[in-house]
């Protein structure tokens, strides 16, 4: 890490590529800044005397800098681990190493787009430690499977593969790794019925239009490239799944459905200082029957429900997560409603497609 004399220099040495009038624009901004009240509850109440000075020193002193990016970004590079804003997309997507710190946060509720996304009691060794998730299953375990039996005119031997199927469905939408880094869903569009697979590719990454179009991205989980990479190599699920007889569309068969969550500790590309905890709540449907000797499981109703905390000012399907440093989301700051748990699997979701308030993961 530079040392004092190192930073004054680099700083000395960017602003003397600033013209007098420049800086004197900015000396005034950060002034202004650093005379600003501040509305973040999360902050520490201000301290008397020498505290408050010392305050408004530092708070001009970021004035200041976010002056400089702003009117010159070729300036300054992204750091891992600086503070402020930061773009969600600053470098490539990989394979990330363990987290080595963690972050805290101020427990109050915020609006689902915009809430603490620190780790709490984490660990670098463990990110789910001090959470509901710590306790869940770990991958492909946790999508645990009803007993099969005979159902419909199908045997029970039948009725097994079709679960296993269902499974691994659920492992190529929500744990393929290429998939949640942005990539082609290809383990699951490789589960899909033979019949279904052209017609998912056809919805995948559909350009939007001012009438919506639905977009296959949903039935997988999927950051958006380059805002987020795996801090550690386990994912941790819970909950279950039903079947029972089909009888409906003209079809005699089973009726499978899951409803799991999903938690991923994630991070920006290289900046472990910045793992969060992503909770997804994923539900489906898959009919099960024969059809023309063969045993088809076809999927209907799937996708991710709820993915928090997640931005909602984005009109793609991919996941924006929502960092401490991420600016403002507006459509989430105007979420009035009650704040809910996102570990709560047992709640009724509400079915208006807007943003909703949530506790921190």
């Amino acid at each position: 890490m530079p040392n004092g004399d190192d930073l004054d220099a680099r700083f000395n040495e960017l602003v003397a590529q600033i013209d007098e009038n420049e800086r004197r624009r900015m000396r005034a901004a950060a002034t202004r800044g650093a005379r600003a009240p501040r509305s973040d509850k999360a902050t520490r109440p201000r301290r008397a005397g020498r505290g408050l000075l010392a305050a408004g020193l530092v708070a001009a002193v970021i004035g200041g800098a976010t002056v400089i990016v702003a009117a010159r970004p070729d300036l300054l590079t992204p750091q891992v681990g600086s503070p402020g804003p930061v773009p969600e997309e600053t470098q490539p997507v990989m394979a990330a190493p363990e987290p080595t710190g963690a972050e805290t946060a101020a427990p109050q509720p915020e609006p689902a787009g915009t809430e603490a996304a620190a780790l709490g009691e984490g660990t670098a060794t463990d990110p789910f430690a001090g959470s509901p998730a710590e306790k869940y299953a770990e991958g492909t375990a946790g999508f645990v499977m009803p007993k099969a039996k005979a159902l419909g005119r199908l045997s029970k031997k039948e009725v097994a593969k079709a679960l296993d199927r269902t499974r691994d469905l659920l492992a190529a939408a929500y744990l393929d790794r290429k998939t949640l880094v942005g990539g082609k869903p290809k383990a699951f569009i490789e589960r899909l019925d033979a019949r279904q697979r052209g017609w998912y590719r056809d919805q995948l990454d559909v350009e939007q239009t001012k009438k919506p179009r639905f977009d296959g991205r949903y039935w997988v989980n999927s950051f958006a490239p380059k805002t987020a990479e795996l801090a550690t190599g386990v994912i941790k699920v819970r909950g279950g799944s039903t079947v029972k007889k089909l009888a409906k569309y003209g079809r005699e068969g089973a009726e499978v459905k899951v409803k799991y969550l999903v938690v991923y500790a994630v991070q920006r590309p290289g900046q472990p200082g910045t793992v969060l905890r992503f909770v997804s709540r994923v539900e489906g449907q898959v009919l099960v029957y024969r059809e023309s000797g063969r045993l088809v499981t076809w999927v209907r109703n799937w996708g991710r429900q709820t993915g928090t905390p997640g931005r909602c000012d984005v009109k793609d399907a991919f996941i924006h997560p929502a960092y401490r440093d991420s600016a403002p989301d507006e459509t989430s700051v105007r979420a009035t409603d009650p704040p809910t748990d996102p570990y709560d699997l047992d709640r009724d979701l509400p079915r208006d497609k807007k943003c909703h308030r949530s506790r921190r993961t």
